[in-house]
């Protein structure tokens, strides 16, 4: 994730509905737009995560042998206070760093 000058909150923020639709003149489309950029972003969190936690995984199946790893509880405790990928996406779209195009208003 690259950092931005402006902070994206970590939690909900009530939005006014007509900036949303300003770029595309759609709420919908608009709203569409915003999900798929966040269904990209909650993917790339989760394999990136996922990497991350693999590096502690055990082969060993053993429910006796079962620890507390510190390193492993950080990476999930900053991963949890990150901000969701829904209010990334939102961000994202407001500040115009989504490329998108409708195909079915572009002229053949």
């Amino acid at each position: 994730m690259s950092t931005t000058k402006n902070v994206i909150p970590t939690s909900t923020v009530t939005r006014d509905v007509r900036q949303l639709d300003q770029e595309t003149g759609n709420i919908y489309e608009s709203l569409v737009i915003i999900a798929k950029r966040a269904n990209q972003i909650a993917a790339n969190m989760k394999e990136e995560l996922h990497s991350k936690l693999s590096e502690f995984a055990s082969s060993n199946d053993n429910l006796e042998e079962i620890f507390e790893n510190r390193e492993q509880i950080e990476i999930s405790k900053h991963y949890e206070r990150m901000p969701k990928p829904t209010l990334i996406a939102i961000d994202e779209f407001l500040n115009h760093k989504v490329y998108y195009r409708n195909p079915s208003k572009q002229e053949g």
